[in-house]
């Protein structure tokens, strides 16, 4: 892995809505202390990734109205550092303006790009594995995806199918699938053949780039003619022009499911996605009843599998709930079962019908 043309991409401008009323469009998810370990998501991401690069090669790409957001969390970063997208168009046009911008930077860049928000336990399999994307993403034309060796038969994530012969533990990928229906779910695991969709990807800019000028060459017109100005004070003024007119699509959509070139590298790093509230659940350390809380001090009684979060310094006293959702915020409480959580993104659209944007 040559560190000199090595850089990391951390896409940060998701609004969460799944961890409402925690998180809220001012200051979403990836900025809040979602795990309950004293730093935000986005924090815990960047400081993961401090051991790959310097914090000089870590961009964060983000919505133009959580920069100061960023800068806040992210001290060590310059403003050129932080990639503004003036709308939401979904990870397709995030990507591209990513390569074109770090192509400009350096034409040998070779970078990741990820989420901001996810878990991953296993850091150093994590680290390793990135370096061994990096370094075939380097030396071939490749796009390289992180595969998520599945732990069940999940419904909420996509799957990648890929051939069981290896380049030194680099698979080409057959195809990918959308989330799957139960029975396909678990067809899919006990095959062997298929990873869960982590949405980490490694490639050269330079690959990447001539993937979006193959497949998606609308974006690749609009934003290749920002090449003169990347990474100069006129980037922002022809991003906040152009942008927008790029269509909104993700990059699975765009590139992953078209290209030829695609590979996956099988990963085994206790990775979460961490995208709701039971997510959350599953993925932390749990008392004797199966609860997780965080805030209290708590007064439990009767009190089963349950998730509660309140401010620190507020008692909190329950009986006989089994199997909710607590959250408690300082203008919105929500008491919900873990069962209907998938609900909750659905309720901040009659929200917003009834009481406009005050509580999103």
């Amino acid at each position: 892995m040559n560190n000199k043309h090595t850089y990391v991409a951390i896409m940060a401008g998701g609004v969460g809505s799944r961890f409402w009323p925690a998180s809220r469009v001012s200051r979403p998810k990836q900025f809040l202390d979602i795990s309950g370990k004293g730093k935000s998501l986005i924090r815990l991401t960047f400081e993961r990734f401090l051991n790959l690069v310097p914090a000089e090669n870590i961009f964060i790409v983000t919505n133009g109205i959580y920069k100061e957001l960023v800068k806040e969390h992210l001290p060590e970063i310059s403003d050129n550092q932080i990639l503004c997208e003036p709308s939401r168009n979904n990870t397709g046009p995030c990507v591209a303006y990513t390569a074109f911008k770090l192509h400009a930077l350096d034409p040998a860049a070779n970078f990741i790009i990820a989420p901001s928000d996810h878990i991953i336990k296993k850091e150093e399999a994590f680290l390793t594995a990135l370096k061994k994307a990096l370094d075939y993403a380097a030396n071939n034309d490749a796009l390289l995806t992180l595969g998520i060796k599945p732990t069940r038969p999940d419904t909420g994530y996509g799957y990648i199918h890929f051939d069981t012969n290896d380049d030194d533990g680099i698979h080409k990928v057959k195809q990918f699938t959308e989330k799957p229906e139960l029975a396909k779910a678990k067809d899919f695991v006990a095959s062997g053949e298929y990873l869960w969709n982590a949405g980490i990807f490694v490639w050269k800019a330079a690959s990447i780039l001539a993937a979006f000028e193959k497949y998606q060459p609308e974006i690749y017109s609009i934003l290749s003619g920002g090449n003169a100005v990347y990474n100069s004070s006129e980037e922002q003024a022809f991003i906040d022009e152009n942008y927008p007119k790029t269509p909104s699509i993700s990059v699975d959509y765009a590139i992953m499911e078209n290209a030829t070139n695609i590979y996956t590298l099988p990963a085994d790093v206790g990775w979460s996605d961490l995208g709701t509230w039971a997510s959350l659940h599953a993925e932390s350390s749990k008392d004797d009843e199966g609860n997780v809380m965080q805030g209290g001090p708590f007064m439990a009684a009767d009190t089963e599998d349950c998730l509660i979060r309140t401010s620190d310094g507020k008692l909190v006293v329950i009986k006989g709930l089994k199997d909710y959702i607590v959250v408690d915020e300082s203008d919105v409480l929500l008491i919900y079962p873990k069962s209907k959580e998938q609900e909750i993104k659905g309720i901040t659209a009659s929200i917003k019908e009834k009481t406009g944007d005050k509580y999103l």
